[in-house]
């Protein structure tokens, strides 16, 4: 069912599409790792609707609410079409606007939003964290497990940060195409990408620019709201995508290209959040006719078409499905053919493909010992297929599985799609990638 339906019809109507066939429990994480019904889609819908019901948010549904990834591997599962992106974002708002957490949950809450959708204290990070990781800490401080005494959430922080390298030049506002001029795309930077993955962002733009593509990066892009409208922070994110909205709206472009899978998923559905967020109705309308060219980089390369020569890169890779690209956008063959089709590399699939790995925007750092349980099952799927390489669509995901992989004593390199498009087109040895 499309969202322009879902829109027409109320909380309660949406609620009532579930017939309760189960079909989304082998999915769900939460219900594949306790088994509990409460922790499945189908027991959180029976909870919303007695809480719409009686009016009242008990604190037991409230944790159940919590323990759901948002994964959305449930919405591809259901025969039904329900809507459960859209209840449970709903749900998460009403609990952010009616429940009162304990002071240490609401502390914790204010401190990951006051640093995670701001580009410049993410970018401030990068000096203390790569002056901690030379300093030969790392390994003693976890193997001494105080953090995790400490603080599970700043453990978790600790072990997924990613290696901090040399400093990556900034990205000029416009890249020109090269060759005839295909396209002219506006580009997502991102906040957790673009401060420490800036090399995915170069590599994106190089290959967009390969394939014939005027790229704009408009400086005053901030963060799109993903990470705030999946917490249930509906006018703190109906703020950040209103200014992506403007920011955008100005570039002159024919599509915005997003190469961070929870951004895109959330990117493609702003008419919804900042209805949700009670916006005027013009600005609906814009942000609606934003989401209608906001496309996945996997997407548009292959909409696109390859024109720029592929070398070989011989490579065992693994391509890991970020729940947002496969299951929020049903974005799955398109990555899978662009690599298949570098000279070489030899991509394993891995096991439970529908399964999160634990990341979920910032639940693993709420909710560290379930997340570490998913990632721990990721990794192992990783391990047995005997890659070298973890390719995935989404930063998040490679920090928490390549996290996993390290603390069981397998680590692994990671990518991204466009890192390794970028490494065939340039014709880079494998070793670009893996060392």
């Amino acid at each position: 069912m499309t969202e322009s339906v879902h829109q027409e019809r109320g909380f309660s109507e949406l609620l009532g599409d579930c017939v309760h066939c189960g079909f989304c429990l082998p999915t769900c994480p939460t219900y594949v790792l306790w088994g509990e019904e409460m922790d499945s889609p189908r027991g959180r819908i029976h909870l919303m609707g007695q809480a719409e019901k009686d009016d009242v948010l008990t604190e037991a549904a409230v944790g159940h609410f919590d323990n759901c990834l948002g994964c959305l591997a449930c919405v591809t599962a259901c025969p039904s079409g329900v809507a459960y992106d859209a209840l449970i974002e709903t749900t998460r708002a009403r609990v952010e606007e009616r429940h009162e957490r304990p002071l240490a949950e609401r502390l914790l809450r204010a401190a990951v939003f006051a640093l995670f959708p701001h580009r410049g204290r993410l970018r401030l990070l990068r000096g203390p964290l790569r002056a901690y990781q030379a300093s030969g800490l790392a390994g003693p401080l976890r193997r001494s497990g105080l953090l995790d005494r400490l603080s599970p959430t700043l453990a978790t922080m600790e072990r997924v940060a990613p290696p901090i390298r040399a400093k990556v030049p900034a990205l000029p506002e416009l890249v020109r195409a090269r060759g005839g001029l295909r396209a002219r795309v506006g580009m997502l930077t991102g906040c957790v990408q673009g401060a420490f993955f800036p090399q995915v962002n170069t590599a994106t733009a190089r290959v967009l620019a390969s394939e014939g593509c005027e790229v704009v990066i408009p400086r005053s892009q901030g963060c799109c709201g993903a990470l705030s409208a999946h917490s249930g922070r509906t006018a703190e994110a109906a703020r950040l995508a209103e200014a992506t909205v403007r920011t955008f709206a100005r570039a002159g472009v024919e599509a915005v290209v997003v190469n961070s899978a929870g951004c895109g998923g959330t990117m493609k559905h702003y008419g919804r959040l900042l209805r949700e967020a009670g916006a005027p109705a013009v600005l609906v309308r814009r942000a609606e006719a934003l989401s209608e060219r906001v496309v996945d980089l996997s997407e548009f390369l292959s909409d696109l078409g390859p024109r720029a020569e592929r070398h070989p890169l011989p490579v065992r890779a693994a391509y890991h499905d970020a729940c947002h690209l496969s299951h929020g956008q049903g974005i799955t063959a398109q990555p899978r053919e662009l690599l298949r089709a570098v000279p070489g590399l030899d991509l394993a699939e891995l096991p439970e493909p529908e399964i999160c790995c634990g990341s979920a925007g910032v639940y693993n750092l709420l909710n560290p010992a379930p997340a570490r349980d998913l990632g721990d099952r990721k990794a192992a799927g990783v391990a047995a297929s005997g890659a070298d390489l973890l390719i995935a669509g989404n930063p998040g995901c490679t920090l928490q599985i390549a996290s996993s992989l390290e603390r069981t004593g397998r680590p692994i390199a990671v990518a991204h799609t466009a890192q390794v498009l970028d490494a065939s087109i340039r014709g880079l040895r494998p070793e670009a990638l893996l060392g």
